[in-house]
C-alpha cells in the first residue's frame, strides 16, 4: 500500500510538470516513515501520528533552487535507466543494503514501466557506514558497469534489491551472485572488487 501511494504521488508530480527534476534523496527516509506508520497502525496508533518524509509543501513544490544548484548535473557516466533525454529525471541517492531502499526499488521499476520514455531514473551512491556491505556492494556495481556496461549495472541493482527485500540484508555472497546475474566475468569482477579501485568513485558520488 505504501509503495502504491508513493507511486501515485510521483505520477501526480510528473503529470503536473514535465520539466522538473525530482531528487529522491535516499529512499531510506521515506521507507523508514512507511515502516513506522505501519508499525504504529498495528499497535492501534493512527498512522497520521508517524512523521512524514517531507512537509506537504516540499512534496508539492519539489526541491528548492538551492538544492538543485548543488546537485551535480547528470553526465554520460551516470547510471541511467530509461530515456536519458526525458524531460523528467529522477535522481536517487541510495544504499544497496538499505532495506527501505530495497522496498522502494520495485516502485521505481513500476514507474519506469508505466511512464516509458517520459522518465529517466538516475542512480547515485550513498552507502551508509552502519550497513557493513553497503560500500562493497556499491563498488561492485561500478565493477559490473566497467565490465558489462549500463545494462549490467541495472541487472545487478535489481538482483541486490530482490535479495535485500527478501533477507533484509546483503552478504558478500549476494554481491557475487548479483554480479553473475548481471552476466560479467566472475574472475574479472573479483579482481576489480578486491582491488578497491572503485572506492573513490563511490565516495565521489556520495559527497
Amino acid at each position: 500500500m505504501s509503495s502504491q501511494n508513493d507511486l501515485q504521488t510521483t505520477f501526480q508530480l510528473i503529470n503536473r510538470n514535465f520539466t522538473m527534476i525530482i531528487i529522491v534523496v535516499l529512499a531510506i527516509w521515506g521507507g523508514y516513515n512507511w515502516n513506522r506508520a505501519e508499525s504504529l497502525s498495528k499497535n492501534g496508533i493512527p498512522s497520521a501520528a508517524a512523521p512524514t518524509a517531507a512537509a506537504p509543501t516540499a512534496v508539492a513544490d519539489g526541491p528548492s533552487e538551492a538544492q538543485l544548484g548543488k546537485m551535480p548535473k547528470v553526465e554520460n557516466d551516470d547510471h541511467v535507466r530509461g530515456n536519458a533525454k526525458a524531460k523528467v529525471v529522477l535522481v536517487e541517492y541510495s544504499d544497496f543494503e538499505c532495506p527501505f531502499c530495497a522496498r522502494f526499488h520495485p516502485t521505481m521499476v513500476q514507474l519506469m514501466d508505466e511512464m516509458g520514455d517520459k522518465v529517466a531514473w538516475v542512480y547515485r551512491h550513498y552507502p551508509l557506514s552502519f550497513h557493513p556491505n553497503a560500500q562493497k556492494s556499491a563498488e561492485g556495481s561500478e565493477c559490473v558497469t566497467k565490465l558489462g556496461g549500463n545494462d549490467a549495472f541495472w541487472k545487478y541493482a535489481d538482483a541486490l534489491a530482490e535479495v535485500n527485500s527478501r533477507d533484509g540484508k546483503l552478504s558478500p555472497e549476494a554481491i557475487t551472485e548479483a554480479a553473475a546475474t548481471a552476466g560479467v566475468n566472475a574472475a574479472s569482477f573479483k579482481s576489480c572488487l578486491d582491488s578497491d579501485e572503485m572506492a573513490q568513485v563511490v565516495k565521489d558520488q556520495a559527497t
